[in-house]
Formats: C-alpha cells, structure tokens, sequence
C-alpha cells in the first residue's frame, strides 16, 4: 500500500487546501460570496439543455467543492511521517469502516431525505468518504498510541 501514497509533505498542501476550502465555504454560505467566470461545459442544464458550450457561471461554489475534495483527497493519499506494517492493517480498517459508515448514511438519506434536502446530501457524499476514513484511521492510531503508552507505563511499573 505503501507504494501507492503520495510523499509526506504532500499531507499540508491538502491541509492547506482544505483550510482554504473551508473558508471559501463560509464566504459562500455565510456571506453569499459569489465570482462569475466564464466556463465551459460538457452539459449544462439550467433553463435549458446545452451541451459542449461556453457561458458565464457563478463559480464560487465549484472552486469551493473543488478545494475541498482535493485537499482531502491528498490528505488521504499521504504517507504518515513514519510508515509501518500496521498503519497498512489501520488504513485497510479504516477504509472498510468508513465505506460501511458512507452507505449507512447515503441508505438512510435515501429513504429518508428528499428533494433539495437529497441533493444536499448528495454534495456531502463528495467528502463524507474521505472524511470518515480520516475520522477512523486518526482515532485508530490514537488509539493505538494510547495502548503502546500503558504498556510502557506497565513495563516501567513492573521494573521498580
């Protein structure tokens, strides 16, 4: 697995990036921040169907997705300042953990949330996986570092 993540330091661009994405998110929703750049799209459908077009768009809420996902996204596919065969085993855990948790929540929002409401989920799905996975593995590893430090304390304790 080792073999497929990106070098350590990568981990704070996507800190960066997602800090900067959660920012332009409360400009956004907040204060109704808006640019309007023109954009080209493969389909558009607003008023009408368009497809292969070019037009003028409010793109403050995609460069808000968009910062928000990839820096996620780095974050996820980063190497941990030390590597180890069990932070393998954490991340294959957590993996598994946060893909059943994502499909617990898109099930009960499906029978549960509709209209807009699902479409806001839908949006959330963007980053609900990845943040899921960072919540499991973090708490994993804390936990582990917790274990490793009363065994410590238990090998020190027995010495004395």
């Amino acid at each position: 697995m080792k073999n497929l993540l990106l070098p350590y330091p990568v981990k704070f661009a996507g800190l960066f990036l997602t800090f900067a994405g959660m920012v332009m998110s409360v400009f956004y929703l907040l204060f109704d921040f808006r640019f309007t750049i023109p954009v080209f799209a493969i389909f558009s459908s607003f008023l009408e169907t368009k497809m292969f077009v070019t037009f003028n768009t409010n793109f403050a809420d995609e460069l808000t997705m968009l910062l928000l996902f990839t820096g996620l996204i780095l974050i996820v596919f980063s190497k941990e300042k030390t590597e180890s065969e069990y932070l393998d085993a954490t991340r294959e855990k957590a993996i598994v953990k946060a893909l059943i948790y994502n499909n617990i929540m898109l099930l009960f929002s499906i029978l549960f949330i509709y209209g807009s409401g699902f479409i806001g989920i839908l949006v959330i799905n963007l980053f609900s996986f990845s943040l899921f996975y960072l919540f499991i593995f973090y708490l994993m590893k804390y936990k582990q570092k917790i274990l490793e430090k009363r065994e410590l304390q238990l090998l020190s304790d027995s010495r004395h």
